[in-house]
């Protein structure tokens, strides 16, 4: 996994959410606070996601074979989609069953120093995972907003990471919101209730995973800047005059597919046409590095096929049936 993929950011995640799964169990095993129990089993959880983000990412980087030509980029983004899986069934899902249950069946918390203990501890060592991931994040996000950087990143690692450590940090002072609650009244609902909180959260949080992760699995094109840069390197004003049309997808978070149907001078020979698709498929790559599969296909443009507006069924800037000056 590159850099880009947040590999540092999913590392101290895990270490920080290992170490606070077991703490969380050890303090459900004292104070039988269901509110450990169900934290203990989202750190788990996430302990888990992360495992898989990094499973992800190694298989990623196998080389392409006949039967998978355009690689193995699109594994990172079946791994984060099966990361929000997780989290709505194990995280969330299993947290409102026990806040529920608690509900149903309260009973006072023991130890009480057991729980707001293991919760400070977790409140520390999630701030460090999640201060990790922004800065990390920022390297990438440049002057998006974090709204936008979180819907239209193409490495899915980060966001998923991201999202994760701020539902933990969230989720974390619910529970300790739940468990002092608790201890005030002497009454253990207000530890279910707590307990309900971090499993709608959690499920909240699945849900938005899974449909960015969906989006990047069905296949997203290049931001905008990548194709503005991609058209401003394809036309060259001389043999390439203009892009008919061009179509960009991403096999991975780093590779890039492009291709275009492009407009070149009647008069051209066939070996001044193939040198000037060398050269905008080699200026492509420079203005764009991760675009690495491109596939030019020269035509003459012809303004009468362009009039014809965007039918799904005509290309846009094909060649005229009949003969036109050009």
């Amino acid at each position: 996994m590159s850099a880009s993929g947040g590999t540092k950011a999913i590392v101290a995640a895990l270490a920080a959410n290992l170490a606070i799964a077991a703490s969380k169990f050890v303090a459900f095993a004292f104070s039988g606070s269901s509110s450990m129990l169900a934290e203990g089993v989202h750190s788990l959880a996430d302990s888990g996601n992360q495992a898989l983000l990094l499973v992800g990412g190694k298989k990623a980087q196998r080389e392409a074979t006949p039967q998978h030509p355009f690689g193995y980029g699109r594994e990172r983004y079946i791994y984060a989609f099966l990361v929000s899986i997780i989290l709505f069934s194990v995280g969330g899902m299993f947290a409102l069953y026990e806040g529920y249950e608690k509900i149903k069946h309260p009973h006072e918390i023991e130890h009480w120093y057991w729980p707001v203990g293991v919760l400070v501890f977790a409140i520390i060592a999630e701030a460090f995972s999640f201060r990790t991931a922004i800065k990390e994040s920022n390297a990438l996000r440049g002057k998006k907003s974090w709204k936008e950087f979180v819907r239209h990143a193409k490495a899915p690692e980060l966001p998923v990471v991201l999202l994760e450590d701020l539902g933990a940090l969230v989720g974390l002072i619910l529970a300790l919101g739940g468990v002092g609650l608790a201890l005030i009244t002497g009454d253990g609902v207000w530890d279910g209730i707590g307990t309900i909180c971090i499993g709608v959260l959690l499920v909240l949080i699945a849900v938005v995973l899974a449909i960015e992760t969906k989006s990047l699995l069905l296949g997203e094109a290049a931001g905008v800047e990548d194709v503005q840069k991609i058209e401003a390197a394809v036309v060259d004003g001389d043999t390439v005059t203009r892009i008919i049309h061009m179509r960009t997808l991403h096999l991975g978070p780093e590779e890039l597919l492009v291709a275009a149907k492009i407009a070149v001078r009647h008069e051209d020979t066939a070996a001044e046409v193939a040198s000037a698709i060398d050269a905008a498929e080699a200026r492509i790559r420079e203005a764009v590095p991760i675009a690495r599969v491109i596939y030019l296909e020269p035509d003459i443009y012809s303004e009468a096929e362009a009039a014809k507006g965007a039918d799904r069924e005509a290309t846009p800037g094909g060649p005229a049936s009949h003969d036109t000056d050009h």
